[in-house]
């Protein structure tokens, strides 16, 4: 195609443009610390001459935010110490006004108020570091920090200990980090190490380092200072092991009729979780029967359309290091930014088939609500080469439910034994200019069963990827292929080709064919991107990324749809330093077309958006969209392709200083559909009010308005053709969410979360499709329903409730050992009709029997 070629020369003149590096290395700020021969300091917040005195202060910290390169309002120094088995430093946040200092408490990686930093790359690849994060009010935040400071991951959780003080000069913070949370070379007599320190000064929110490097440089642990003098210190291996116990009760309405209603039902429960040092460089983590009783349930969600929702990762043992394990296909805020070859949570998922139980028939089945993780093990780690690798084994078991059909008892097996393998590679080379990398990915389900053969039997992933810096790593390329193959009994491939995902029926479809004798798929997908990053005024960046009819990967991955190319060009201007009124601001420009593989541009548009902070740091935002006409090759379910009319719509945010007590944040948008063929507008108000520093109150109502002339209902047969029905929806929503954050101390914390969450959906105007390429929309169909027999206008309107709480009391009794008190509380209820009024659905809601779940867990860290 012609944007193919458009593409292949645009990157050739870009490659030509930069094939010329220029290395403007700076010198590197060096500290010498010294070994403690006569005692370790105790860590409590305080200086010990004694100690302490043996090595020099280090200062010279510079600003880089938001003047970049003047000096900072406030000095920090700091001092480093270390012995055989631990690193010791003590950082002195001075302060003309300590009495000003802010002590804001959270649970650990908060990031509130006053804090100082220090990161290492002990592996000294200029690449990955460890950042260790340490609030005035004695709060821990940690980090992973990989490629140079394009990702960091707060799950990181490692163990170490700090505590913290105020007097008159200011505050201090005194920190022990084990070695056995350091990843380091044990063939080096003399260990060289990567090092920064920074401070967030809150009341300014300013930010200053000691390795200081321009907000016009790109990358981040390249510019590190370095840390010397550590000499004749081995690796420590890790051994951590955390057995657990918990108790559960849940309680929910008994129903007479159905005999798996018991109304309360109690349990016991036990696992284990470790993690091992294989080596200096890798550490195996493993669980065996998890359980994640304490995680926040997902939001509340009405989905109307034919793919399937996204919902983030929140089981500890999944998120810690995911960074490693991850392969995303490509970037942007669109449904194509989701997709990835790993989605964690596709293991110990809900089970994927339902009984044909009717209850008016007086059928009932009892289904397990997630699959059981019966293990999984996990090695992450990178080599002193610059090697990373990440690997997944996880075993789920065969999940069955338990059948009453008119008072006989039966299993029916909703879900089979399944394996899931993640591996994940990536190299750096080149002076870390160079990363090239891969993945492979593979599903086995053992299926026994032939109600179960719509079921992918085996499925498999792979793809490499390679990204080139040019110009101290300003301009960069990226390149990711990849491909899936799955396998199964035809009638799962035909579940496939037939899926929302790329409806390979479409009777207009000319460049697929549909086989109802197939038993396998493989396709294809990537990116290629190319653009320049790091400057303090003009960034941009395009690509392209693709999906091949036949690429698949949901079955341990993530897809949203397939038989797709999608194109993207964004630049970007932005002020970071104060000017008139402004603290700093951006403008941003995009552009994006779609198309198909049989050469169909679906879609075109382009956006213009402003982000600005003023100089009193409130701030403000808001943009606008316009969108040519498209073509959905969904929209019918199944039936040809349609034109839909283009749009416009604007939105706009604001908020007030996140610095004070009360704090104020507010969106709104409003969306036109052309043709008078949609309208959506919302509204949102985030209201966050600190009475003291340990407390934290959110309330986050949002509410939506919603109206489309054609709203997809259902497919009929008449005549022998199908007519592709449709209606008007007029569709109001509403959440309102409250957050109750109480740190009592930095170890011990209560957590409240609530939402109600309501949705009314009238349907009127029923029609269905005639001519779905009309150049008027209103030619597209036909308002003549004499053929059916179903009432659309009242059938089909609906009414849903549901209201999902949390409460939840964290204990880190001893560092690594925790203890959680939880209730978590779940009401859910609907009706046919379409109306919305907030006071009676609210009251309905609430007057609904709940679910409740109580829950006690206890683990205890046994580590070396």
């Amino acid at each position: 195609m012609k944007f193919k070629a458009f593409y292949i020369i645009i990157i050739l003149v870009f490659l030509a443009l930069t094939s010329i590096a220029q290395d403007n290395t700076k010198e590197k700020k060096i500290y010498n610390t010294k070994r403690i021969n006569n005692g370790a300091p105790k860590i409590d917040g305080l200086i010990d001459p004694d100690i302490w005195d043996i090595v020099e202060w280090s200062d010279g910290f510079i600003q880089r935010s938001p003047n970049d390169g003047e000096a900072p309002s406030q000095k920090t120094k700091f001092k480093i110490l270390y012995d055989d088995d631990n690193l010791y430093i003590l950082i002195r946040a001075l302060d003309t006004e300590p009495e000003k200092i802010v002590k804001r408490m959270s649970r650990r990686d908060g990031f509130d108020g006053d804090w100082v930093e220090i990161q290492i790359d002990s592996y000294f690849d200029k690449r990955t570091a460890f950042s260790f994060t340490g609030s005035v009010s004695g709060v821990k935040g940690d980090e992973m920090i990989t490629e140079d400071g394009d990702r960091s991951d707060a799950t990181w959780d490692p163990i170490w200990y700090l505590k913290t003080s105020i007097d008159s000069l200011g505050w201090i913070a005194e920190y022990r980090i084990p070695f056995t949370q350091l990843r380091f070379s044990n063939h080096k007599e003399n260990q060289i190490w990567g090092l920064q320190v920074n401070r967030r000064f809150f009341r300014n929110e300013e930010r200053s380092h000691w390795s200081y490097f321009s907000q016009d440089e790109s990358g981040w642990v390249r510019h590190y200072g370095e840390l010397h003098g550590i000499k004749n210190i081995k690796p420590k291996r890790q051994i951590e092991i955390s057995p657990y116990i918990l108790g559960k009760t849940e309680s929910s309405k008994k129903d007479d009729d159905n005999p798996f209603s018991k109304g309360i039902e109690p349990s016991m429960g036990y696992g284990l979780d470790g993690k091992i040092g294989i080596t200096n460089d890798f550490t195996l983590d493993f669980t065996i029967n998890p359980d994640f009783g304490q995680v926040e349930a997902d939001p509340s969600e009405v989905n109307l359309s034919a793919f399937e929702s996204y919902f983030a990762e929140k089981r500890p043992f999944f998120i810690e290091g995911r960074n490693i394990t991850n392969f995303q296909l490509s970037n942007g805020g669109n449904s194509f930014a989701l997709d990835n070859l790993f989605y964690s949570r596709r293991i110990g998922r809900a089970p994927q088939y339902y009984p044909d139980v009717d209850s008016d028939n007086d059928e009932y089945a009892d289904i397990p609500s997630n699959t059981t993780i019966l293990g999984a093990l996990k090695l992450t780690g990178k080599t002193k080469n610059g090697l990373s690798i990440g690997i997944i084994e996880s075993l789920a078991a065969e999940e069955k439910a338990d059948i009453s059909r008119q008072g006989i008892n039966s299993e029916e097996v909703v879900e089979p034994l399944t394996n899931y393998f993640i591996v994940r590679a990536q190299k750096d080379l080149n002076n870390n200019n160079t990363i090239v990398g891969g993945m492979f990915t593979s599903t086995n389900r053992f299926i026994k069963d032939d109600h179960l053969d719509y079921l992918n039997t085996d499925a498999y992933s792979g793809g490499i990827d390679f990204t080139q810096y040019w110009k101290e790593k300003k301009y960069y390329m990226t390149v990711k292929y990849a491909m899936s193959h799955i396998q199964g009994d035809s009638t799962a491939i035909i579940s496939q080709q037939s899926s929302s995902r790329r409806y390979y029926q479409r009777p207009d479809n000319n460049y697929t064919s549909f086989d109802s004798t197939r038993t396998s798929m493989t396709g294809h997908a990537g990116t290629i991107q190319f653009g320049k990053r790091g400057s303090n005024k003009l960034r941009w960046m395009t690509w392209v990324t693709w999906r091949s009819p036949e690429f698949e990967t949901n079955d341990v991955g993530f897809l949203h749809h397939s038989d797709a190319i999608f194109q993207v060009f964004w630049a970007g201007y932005r002020w970071t330093e104060p000017f008139s009124i402004f603290r700093n601001m951006q403008l941003n420009f995009n552009q994006w077309s779609g198309w198909d593989f049989g050469g169909n541009n679906n879609f075109y548009g382009g956006n213009v958006n402003l982000h600005m902070q003023f100089t009193n740091h409130w701030f403000f935002g808001g943009g606008t969209n316009l969108s040519g006409e498209n073509t959905s090759n969904n929209m019918l379910r199944g039936g040809p392709s349609i034109k839909t009319p283009g749009s416009f719509n604007y939105w706009l945010n604001a908020g007030t200083d996140k610095r004070k007590k009360l704090q104020l944040y507010g969106n709104t948008g409003i969306s036109w559909g052309f043709e008078n063929s949609s309208k959506y507008s919302w509204y949102g108000i985030d209201l966050i009010y600190r009475p003291w520093d340990a407390l934290s109150i959110s309330f986050m109502p949002d509410y939506s308005v919603s109206n489309n002339e054609l709203q997809y209902v259902q497919t009929e047969e008449f005549n022998n053709e199908d007519r592709y029905v449709f209606a008007q929806i007029d569709q109001i929503t509403t959440d309102l969410t409250v957050r109750i954050d109480y740190t009592i101390t930095p170890e011990l914390t209560i957590q409240y979360y609530g939402s109600p969450f309501i949705t009314a959906v009238d349907y009127s105007d029923p029609k269905y499709i005639t001519n779905p390429n009309a150049d008027k929309f209103v030619d597209r169909y036909s308002t003549d329903m004499s053929f059916s027999t179903e009432d659309y206008e009242n059938d089909f309107d609906f009414n849903f409730k549901q209201f999902r709480s949390n409460l939840v009391l964290r204990w880190e009794y001893r560092p690594g050992s925790l203890l959680y008190l939880v209730w978590t509380q779940s009401k859910t209820g609907d009706e046919n009709v379409g109306d919305f009024s907030l006071g009676n659905d609210l009251d309905e809601l609430f007057n609904l029997h709940p679910n409740n779940v109580f829950l006690i867990k206890l683990s205890f860290r046994i580590a070396n």
